[in-house]
């Protein structure tokens, strides 16, 4: 969370009765409450699985009025529902759903997932709105005090939304309004017939965002308006309205020019060097439930479905242990030694024993914002030395009350000989939308949050959180608490120690030494966003032994040869005691091999930065509050 000052197509080809039935069976076989689906309907081609009663499963019988009030019973109790347990998924079958005249107009909260089930965007359309606003908090400064920077947790993919302003809502008539932060995807989303909005520039208040991600979609004009930070990759876009901080474009077709950088603060890559789209679930022609798992590609650009399918493989559910938030971790890890992928259904599940992936091409999906919670100091999650094509996903890893080395460790190969293996074909591991998290719900303690000590590893989409806020029962989270520093223990966010590990949307955030270490060679990270820590009580706090000012919000290696990071911001927020001081934002060492493009730094009101890379770059602080100091290229060509 940051503290600114605001500078058609045809359905999928197996039949509609058949999937309606398909429907009626799912939501039988899961007791949830859903409206019935047209009268006199047969039995089902094929069962449903059962996801558990988190899961909402929407067909195109269905009216818009019984589909509305069901998503809307949902996001009333999720819209401020900021650290609960509840999850959700809310997944629509392949059709057509709302109209022109009568449009679906849905909301969503947190810990929310609106998804289509189609093999391709256009399979499921939504002639309306998927929808997030602001927050109208009761302890801002002023009242009302609307914003979306604690805006997570959530996510939209996978289905086509026809805005069409018929029948819209005033203000907000001419966009989609997505006005999330941290952990809040868009992906495989096609906008139609509006525009793309990523502030809620209709409720009162200064509109505040800390986002973002979007990747493999397409929209017209998007609407930028005060998000700081946000990566655009594999899309495509018409028009791209403005920029705050960080603005970051890779593969995008339609993106806005590198070139007047930083007046306007775009970095822009052609194409992706290495990319792989998060595995979805979907219906296949067959009526059969599968989960896509999309291939790697290189030096890409453009949606993955612009052609047709995306390519990859189909996993029958039958290859998945279908878990729920009630079975033991014993259990989960016994499905994965059997050889069975696991698809986690919504909820919170308590973790006292890693859950070791040791076999090649092991997919792990979580539906609804699922969450793994460390117990007993537990690193819930392992990937073995060996593994390979491994994809992790749609997962969210706690840190619980007893201290954990780590949250989830990519275990190397013992005796690894660096830079001269073999770079794998394909990733070791992928982590899509992966999220870590030490407090906010409850009292957290990770040494590291995330360890990857693995080769050739791509991570697409991470927040790496030591929260700032939470209800961990420690004193509202007023300027002076030091409980939250001496209680929730994170000392570094990521460790990268492997080689060849690509980043693309790489978010860490609020740790009490480096909140990012990269030693292994050949990194490359697109898009890189951090806040130093709100609260360390004093200087002496946040002062190394060698007596170096502060910690840095990415250190490489000083023995490191190679790494590029394209868009990095580190901002700092000392709000504990604003007279604490940092010696620079990144830290690298001095070679030709090491390269940062488009850097900065800049102050949120309080505390300060002496430079952004090294010993270049201008200090920030409260005299300049949200006014960034650039370094276009570091070192100097």
């Amino acid at each position: 969370m940051s503290r600114p000052r605001l500078s058609r197509r045809t359905p999928l080809r197996a039949t509609l009765a058949a999937l309606v039935l398909l429907a009626a069976g799912l939501a039988s076989a899961t007791g949830l409450a859903t409206p019935a689906v047209t009268a006199g309907a047969a039995p089902p081609v094929v069962a449903g699985p059962d996801l558990g009663q988190r899961v909402v499963v929407f067909d195109p019988s269905m009216s818009v009025a019984s589909i509305r009030q069901r998503a809307d019973q949902i996001w009333q109790q999720q819209v401020d529902a900021e650290m609960s347990s509840e999850r959700w998924s809310l997944l629509f079958l392949p059709g057509t759903y709302g109209t022109a005249a009568e449009p679906l107009q849905i909301k969503v909260g947190y810990y929310t997932e609106v998804a289509g089930l189609g093999a391709s965007p256009s399979d499921t359309v939504i002639n309306g709105k998927v929808e997030v606003y602001n927050r109208c908090l009761s302890d801002g400064p002023t009242q009302p005090y609307c914003v979306a920077l604690n805006n997570f947790w959530r996510s939209l993919s996978n289905l086509t939304i026809d805005v069409n302003g018929t029948g819209q809502d005033g203000c907000r008539a001419s966009a989609n309004f997505w006005a999330t932060s941290q952990a809040s995807s868009l992906r495989r989303v096609d906008i139609r017939g509006g525009n793309l909005s990523l502030m809620d520039y209709c409720t009162a208040g200064p509109q505040f965002a800390s986002g973002g991600y979007l990747a493999d979609s397409r929209a017209g004009t998007v609407i930028n308006g005060s998000q700081q930070q946000w990566l655009t990759r594999n899309s495509e876009v018409v028009e791209w309205s403005n920029g705050v901080w960080n603005q970051v474009f890779a593969g995008t077709i339609g993106a806005p020019s590198e070139a007047s950088f930083p007046t306007n603060p775009y970095t822009t890559l052609d194409r992706t060097p290495l990319s792989r789209e998060k595995p979805f679930l979907h219906v296949g022609d067959d009526g059969r439930w599968q989960v896509r798992v999309p291939d790697a590609r290189t030096e890409s650009r453009g949606t993955s479905w612009a052609g047709g399918t995306t390519a990859g493989r189909d996993l029958p559910l039958s290859s998945f242990h279908v878990a729920s938030p009630g079975q033991p971790a014993q259990v989960l890890r016994q499905a994965l030694d059997r050889g069975q992928n696991l698809l986690l259904t919504p909820g919170v599940y308590d973790v006292d024993r890693s859950l070791v992936v040791r076999r090649d091409h092991t997919v792990v999906l979580g539906l609804g914002q699922a969450t793994l919670t460390a117990v007993g100091g537990a690193t819930p999650v392992v990937v073995r030395p060996g593994a390979t094509d491994v994809v992790i996903a749609g997962v969210t890893v706690d840190a619980g009350t007893g201290l954990s080395q780590n949250l989830m460790h990519l275990q190397g190969q013992p005796g690894r000989s660096g830079d001269r293996r073999t770079p794998a074909a394909v990733p070791t591991t992928t982590l899509n939308d992966v999220y870590f998290r030490v407090g906010g719900p409850h009292i957290g303690k990770a040494d590291v949050s995330l360890r990857i000590d693995a080769d050739d590893v791509l991570i697409d989409h991470a927040w790496v959180w030591r929260a700032d806020h939470g209800i961990e029962g420690f004193t509202a989270g007023a300027v002076g608490d030091t409980d939250r520093w001496n209680t929730n223990i994170g000392r570094v966010g990521l460790i990268v120690t492997g080689d060849r590990v690509h980043a693309t949307g790489l978010f860490v955030e609020h740790y009490q030494q480096h909140n990012t270490i990269w030693t292994g060679e050949d990194g490359h990270v697109v898009l890189y966003q951090n806040e130093l820590p709100y609260d360390p009580p004093s200087q002496a706090d946040w002062t190394r032994p060698d007596g170096t000012l502060g910690w840095t919000g990415y250190k490489v290696g000083d023995d490191v040869l190679r790494h590029q990071l394209f868009g990095g911001g580190v901002y700092v927020f000392n709000r504990n005691d604003p007279s604490i001081t940092t010696a620079s934002g990144f830290e690298v060492p001095v070679r030709a091999g090491v390269r940062l493009h488009h850097v900065l730094t800049v102050n949120l009101d309080a505390g300060s930065i002496e430079h952004v890379v090294n010993d270049t770059g201008d200090r920030v602080d409260s005299t300049r509050s949200g006014q960034p100091s650039y370094v276009v290229d570091y070192p100097a060509p």
